[in-house]
């Protein structure tokens, strides 16, 4: 499902972050009154109604001011806008009217999206004198919201979610297997769409973060028909200095969303980090098909940091929450392996889509449970009733239990590597829902 991305823009301290940690539910946006406290672009992931949404919270827009600060603040608006489905223009209701969101709304008009102007601040039953000025601005959707008490919210996501774009995918590429290329800044993601494709698509530097965007490059070739996400290297939050490349996290982030199967590359001259795992980690909860791509293996023993079997056990360690995981090693300047990484994505693939009958299923479940019981809990029992797969990319089974209080997750786990034992998940996920057996409704997961 595509989710709706509302950029909220305009000046500083008209209470975008307020509305940003209202729908997000938690404060990840600092809120002050002091305008420019949100430096940077902040994101989430929000549903409301059974919606989903992404936010982007930005700083606050002053078009015409020469401080290097609030222009880097712009800058990054721009860049949200222009990512944006929708834009949200926010507004204070208690300031009025102001000169400079004139300014705004000219930037934002020259877009062409789709505009829903929130005069924030309405905190009282009637709407504030000023409210109608802001029709001004000459935006017909005008809508009085109080960010703080969450007044006005219903009526407002509804408009947004009525304006959205429509996304329809090409039918061209329908069946195209989509391939998210995510890593670190300069592992060689770039060099590795070029060396598929034959053509350099994208640019290929030594300096870190290039690459600043997602672009789609569809491929075929005798293994099958693909699109190439290509994206910008994300980095630690700490070490983000340019202000461009704290959206390309994002927009990594909304490729792996996108995509069927991630290939996460590592550098083999450093080996896998931290922030590796972190990368690797946001594909392992989208629960996508993974394959780690051990890049620059085709340079000389002394000038790699670990030897074949010494960097496997590592990425093991490393990866240890997702040791289903597939791992190839590749040169993305040389093509070497390439054709081992593109059986492995169909291999990947294969197994994400697998269907296993509802008996086999049970079978190995209830082989599963005499072989060792689930630990008790208060003198109670985890017993399985029933078991049947529910869904496929990523294979999601629901277990009909006694009661979903009873499951550990260490009985989870066993479950989960029984499955694995029977049928070969290498390389995909695996999901497990419980459902109490006299209940349809899901209860837990």
């Amino acid at each position: 499902m595509h989710k709706t991305v509302i950029a909220i823009v305009g000046r500083p301290n008209v209470g975008k972050s307020s509305f940003f940690n209202y729908l997000a539910r938690e404060r990840i946006s600092i809120v002050a009154d002091t305008p420019g406290v949100t430096r940077d672009r902040i994101y989430a992931e929000v549903e409301w109604l059974g919606e989903p949404y992404v936010l982007i919270d930005t700083g606050g827009i002053e078009p015409d001011s020469k401080d290097d600060l609030l222009q880097q603040m712009r800058t990054q608006a721009e860049i949200a806008i222009e990512m944006a489905d929708v834009i949200l223009f926010m507004v204070d209701g208690k300031e009025g009217l102001h000169p400079s969101d004139f300014e705004v709304a000219d930037i934002l008009r020259r877009t062409n999206k789709p505009i829903v102007v929130a005069v924030n601040k309405s905190d009282g039953p009637d709407l504030p004198a000023e409210f109608y000025d802001f029709y001004q601005l000459g935006f017909e959707e005008v809508h009085a919201i109080s960010a703080a008490q969450g007044l006005g919210m219903g009526d407002l996501l509804d408009k947004i979610n009525e304006l959205a774009p429509e996304y329809e995918e090409d039918e061209d590429f329908k069946d195209y297997l989509k391939l998210a290329i995510i890593g670190k800044p300069n592992v060689g993601k770039s060099s590795l769409v070029n060396k598929i494709t034959g053509q350099e698509r994208a640019i290929v530097s030594n300096m870190a973060g290039t690459t600043r965007d997602t672009t789609d490059t569809p491929v075929e070739n005798e293994y099958g028909n693909f699109i190439l996400l290509d994206t910008a290297g994300m980095r630690r939050k700490a070490r983000i200095g340019d202000q461009l490349e704290r959206y390309s996290v994002l927009r990594a982030t909304a490729a792996i969303e996108r995509a069927d199967i991630c290939l996460v590359m590592i550098d083999a001259t450093e080996g896998p980090s931290e922030q590796d795992t972190k990368i690797a980690g946001l594909a392992h909860k989208a629960g996508k098909g993974i394959i780690i791509c051990v890049n620059k293996w085709d340079l000389p023993a002394d000038e790699k940091a670990f030897d074949f079997n010494e960097m496997t056990l590592r990425i093991r360690e490393t990866f240890a929450f997702m040791p289903y995981a597939e791992i190839v090693f590749i040169s993305a300047k040389t093509g070497s392996k390439l054709n081992k990484l593109f059986e492995t994505i169909n291999y990947v693939w294969e197994n994400c889509n697998r269907e296993i009958s509802t008996g086999k299923l049970n079978e190995i479940i209830g082989d599963a449970q005499q072989m060792l019981q689930a630990p008790s809990y208060k003198g109670r029992r985890l017993k399985i009733s029933y078991a049947v797969q529910v869904a496929t990319n990523p294979p999601s089974f629901a277990l009909f239990v006694n009661d979903v209080e009873l499951l550990h997750f260490s009985y989870e786990r066993y479950l989960e590597n029984q499955i694995r034992r029977a049928f070969d998940f290498q390389g995909t996920s695996i999901r497990i829902f419980l459902r109490n057996k006299n209940k349809s409704k899901e209860l837990a997961e």
